[in-house]
């Protein structure tokens, strides 16, 4: 019609804060209210049934859904351009779900060797006595040479945009064309990067994970993982039969079994996990947390654009200390990654970076008991700057075959940078060199 009004389409800092929410909806609250409740009235049974069935959108019970969490759901899923989202109580849910989705019943998942060591050890730990097998690929930065390592019983590529704890990158868009000339989904963990950095579903990526503990809340009060899909992969072919299975649950108006792609065909893979995976192993997420993890993406460009920063700083400070052996931070013209950095990474490498102490283990020790404001710590992508020797804590499940498999060295100390002002943050690593290299 000539008099209609189309809707503007916002940008990624308008997006990040208001995206999936609408006041009128909610008795005009301004902010995103709790819904601290664990099940929802109908309105008369044809509503019920019309829940059950599917054939009308709302809330049944909040292990399932919960509108807080809705929000959350659709915030992000706006801001990576993905056809749909789930949030779920933890980043390794988001990968167990994921995989478990793609393998059910059985086969190989192939995956980069620069992965996070919780995800590594579950990998040889859990997966595999439900017939899931991993295969760490050995060309995963030669795209051309990876089709080779894909198997008949392969289900999906597995890797992360900028990998923890040393930040590599990998070309992704021919990662993705790899996967899809052999007929499987690349999932992409963009915990790291977040949407404000880096897109997957952009570059081609199927699916997408984040725990939304890190970089997407970046407060450090919060444990939540989440979902994404493009909506574009075809779940039905051969390789995956468990997507073409009918459900009673699923039917129509008719009776009719239906599948998943039937009943969502823009979102059969979260939709899959939603009503099979959440509904009965259960791992939903608080409403209390989503709440969190809502506040914390209203300032998530602003975070990461000074952790970037500082993330800069630090790197410069480090790469020309007589106590650093290398320092690996894509943004640095040293990096072998600095030219895929320079082609993707618009806005930055993000705030991780990691460095090789030149000196023994006790000196090693040394200096980290003399930090005085970094926090010695697991996390990452908080507010507040984190140091920890990854070797030994994150990725120590790792056996030393594969630490050298995944390139991580002993004597590597990770950085995730904050908010403080960088000056005082490369004042507190110089004072604990110091005491380190004392009488050295």
């Amino acid at each position: 019609m000539a008099n209609e009004v189309s809707s503007p389409v916002y940008q990624f800092d308008t997006q990040k804060v208001q995206a999936g929410y609408e006041p009128k909806d909610h008795h005009y609250a301004v902010s995103p209210p709790i819904y601290a409740t664990a099940a929802y009235d109908f309105r008369d049974v044809d509503n019920a049934a019309n829940l059950f069935g599917l054939r009308e959108i709302g809330f049944l019970y909040t292990r399932l859904s919960n509108p807080t969490v809705a929000v959350l759901e659709e915030r992000v899923k706006t801001l990576d351009g993905a056809s749909a989202a789930i949030a779920l109580a933890s980043g390794m849910a988001a990968i167990s779900y994921t995989l478990l989705n793609l393998a059910e019943d059985g086969g190989r998942i192939l995956t980069s060797p620069y992965l996070y060591g919780g995800s590594a050890d579950s990998f040889k730990k859990i997966y595999p006595k439900f017939g899931i097998h991993f295969d760490r690929a050995k060309s995963i930065g030669d795209p051309e040479a990876l089709a080779a390592e894909i198997k008949p019983d392969t289900k999906a590529i597995y890797i992360e945009s900028i990998s923890n704890p040393s930040a590599v990158l990998l070309d992704v868009e021919k990662i993705a064309q790899v996967a899809h000339e052999h007929g499987i989904p690349l999932v992409v963990d963009n915990t790291v990067a977040t949407p404000y950095l880096y897109n997957p579903i952009a570059h081609g990526a199927d699916i997408v994970i984040y725990s939304a503990t890190k970089g997407l809340n970046g407060h450090g009060n919060l444990i939540a993982g989440l979902i994404l899909e493009n909506g574009k992969f075809n779940y039905t072919s051969d390789k995956f039969p468990q997507f073409s299975e009918k459900y009673y649950t699923l039917r129509d108006v008719e009776g009719n079994h239906r599948s998943f792609p039937e009943v969502f065909p823009n979102a059969p893979f979260t939709n899959r996990i939603r009503f099979n995976y959440l509904n009965y192993l259960g791992a939903a997420l608080s409403p209390f947390d989503a709440y969190l993890a809502i506040i914390g993406l209203e300032t998530l460009s602003e975070r990461l654009a000074k952790q970037v920063h500082n993330a800069e700083k630090l790197a410069d400070y480090l790469s020309s200390h007589k106590a650093v052996e290398w320092v690996r931070y894509p943004a640095l013209k040293s990096s072998p990654y600095h030219v895929l950095y320079q082609r993707d990474f618009k806005k930055g490498a993000g705030g991780i970076l990691s460095f090789g102490f030149k000196g023994t283990q006790k000196q090693r020790e040394t200096f980290l008991n003399a930090i005085r404001l970094f926090h010695y710590h697991v996390n990452i992508g908080d507010v507040r700057s984190l140091i920890v020797n990854s070797p030994q804590t994150t990725h120590g499940e790792l056996e030393l075959h594969e630490k050298v498999f995944a390139d991580i060295p002993e004597n590597l100390i990770r950085i995730s940078a904050g908010l403080e002002d960088s000056a005082d943050l490369i004042a507190d690593l110089e004072q604990a060199f110091q005491k380190a290299l004392a009488g050295n």
